[in-house]
């Protein structure tokens, strides 16, 4: 067994740092007038910095030559805090402001100092939020000066994909480097329309051309070259499907001959024939944009909610495009029942959603990514005591599916074909379409139970929704009331 005596060691270090009578060499650290000179051992810096020991190499003098080097960009204050961590390991951010504590990571990530530059950009993301908020701009320049920083780069990016609006304001956009600008745009979670991330990559590209005059119909064909250059590493970023018909006849179009042919050709189809069939690849989803009042589900996002209100509503619904444009969210759902919050029996059901009008109803399905459900314009009813299931007629019903929910063009939409079996009412029933469309049961007696016998067998809807007429098991389900906003 061995004992570590780190304590000791350290402080030994410390008063070697602070004895003047075995020292090999100085380090004039500062900027006039602010400048000091400090006395150090070669063997120590060498093995504590591989910044230094590069340096010190390159200025190697004989064994008759004191060694100096000089170290402008760096405080004597700041340098003397560092010494003293090179030597014995310690370090303390007592009576360090928080501009002190950016200096010192600054200067640690100059000297290659690894261990400290991390525990710094620690410290801050995790004591120091607000007030890096308050003065973004100083982290954010000071992040991108180093690959080194990339915990506080990653910190800056979720600031700016989080408030991008207050940013731009507060920041010089045009004068983010490259990098910062993709890892802002490519986020699927950038709080910006799609019209304006369009704006601000045509102002930053415009910001690295600047003899360029902004309306694009002044430049020649060299322009675009060069301007498409700038930007091809942005280009791809833009999620230009999302954008409207008119946003892109008078936002995008002007500058076709930045983008790539067949993408520009697909866009060119989808405004005047939704029903054709996309051929350029990889094609993104709208951003998640976080509207807080619109639906709550740990079933479904937001993608799914604008599809289902497209569908609702008719709106591009049998658009082979319509998924990828911008959310179309007019309604707030409102949670009516959540099956693992409040209980998956049909008792529960009729107790919380019988009688409400315009309900959704989503369904997890066990063991697999499978998304169900079904929109009921009409209301929910119990026919207790009626021996029999009874029916409701709807002629705007449907039900859906979605192979899994991130994958949001894999989905089957089946509107009615039955409309006087539309909507099946019974005791021991959860939300039911048709006489088995979508279906949840519980077979056993009472209506306590859970629902055990849930299939989907197409009778009264156009297609069926499910590759097979197997029970299923439900993981989570949830009933929402929509109304218009």
């Amino acid at each position: 067994m061995s004992i570590q005596f780190f304590s000791k060691l350290s402080q030994n270090y410390i008063e070697i740092l602070e004895d003047n009578e075995y020292y090999d060499i100085t380090i004039e650290v500062g900027k006039d007038p602010n400048v000091k000179i400090f006395r150090a051992h070669m063997i120590i810096l060498c093995h504590r910095s591989s910044f230094l020991r590069r340096i010190l190499t390159s200025n190697k003098k004989n064994n008759d030559v004191l060694a100096h080097i000089k170290l402008s960009n760096i405080s004597p204050e700041t340098f003397q805090i560092i010494l003293r961590y090179l030597y014995g390991g310690i370090f303390s951010l007592n009576k360090q402001d928080n501009l002190n504590i950016i200096k010192i990571l600054i200067a640690a990530d100059e000297l290659l100092l690894h261990e400290l530059v991390d525990y710094l950009q620690k410290y801050l993301i995790e004591n120091k939020i607000e007030w890096m908020e308050q003065h973004f701009e100083l982290i954010h320049r000071t992040s991108f000066q180093s690959n080194n920083l990339s915990e506080l780069q990653q910190f800056c990016t979720d600031f700016m994909a989080k408030s991008p609006e207050k940013i731009f304001k507060s920041l010089d956009f045009t004068s983010l480097p490259e990098k910062s600008l993709i890892s802002l745009i490519k986020r699927d979670d950038l709080q910006m329309k799609e019209i304006e991330v369009w704006k601000h990559v045509l102002k930053w590209g415009l910001a690295q051309n600047q003899t360029f005059i902004s309306d694009p119909d002044t430049w020649t064909d060299e322009n675009f070259k060069m301007m498409e250059n700038t930007l091809q590493n942005c280009l791809p970023l833009v999620r230009f499907f999302s954008l409207s018909s008119k946003e892109f006849l008078h936002k995008v179009s002007p500058y076709k001959k930045l983008l790539n042919h067949q993408l520009y050709k697909d866009l060119l189809n989808s405004y005047m024939d939704p029903d054709i069939e996309p051929n350029y690849s990889n094609i993104s989803l709208p951003r998640n944009l976080k509207i807080s009042d619109d639906i709550e589900s740990n079933i479904v996002n937001l993608n799914i909610t604008s599809t289902i209100s497209r569908w609702i509503d008719k709106v591009d619904c049998n658009s082979k495009f319509s998924y990828v444009r911008e959310l179309y969210l007019p309604y707030k759902f409102e949670l009516l029942l959540r099956g693992s919050r409040d209980g998956f029996s049909p008792k529960k059901f009729h107790g919380l959603c019988d009688d409400k009008p315009n309900t959704i109803t989503f369904i997890k399905v066990k063991g697999t990514d499978e998304i169900l459900g079904g929109y009921n314009p009409s209301i929910w009813k119990n026919c207790d005591g009626c021996g029999r299931p009874g029916w409701g007629q709807s002629y705007y019903s449907f039900i859906f599916s979605y192979k899994n929910k991130d994958v949001i063009n894999d989905l089957i939409l089946s509107r009615i074909k039955n409309i006087d079996k539309a909507l099946c009412y019974y005791r021991y029933h959860g939300p039911t379409f048709g006489g088995s469309d979508l279906k949840l049961y519980c077979s056993a007696y009472g209506n306590e139970h859970p629902f055990d016998s849930n299939v989907c067998k197409q009778t009264d809807y156009e297609k069926r929704i499910r590759d097979t007429e197997d029970k299923f098991y439900i993981e989570d389900y949830e009933v929402f009331q929509i109304t218009k906003k």
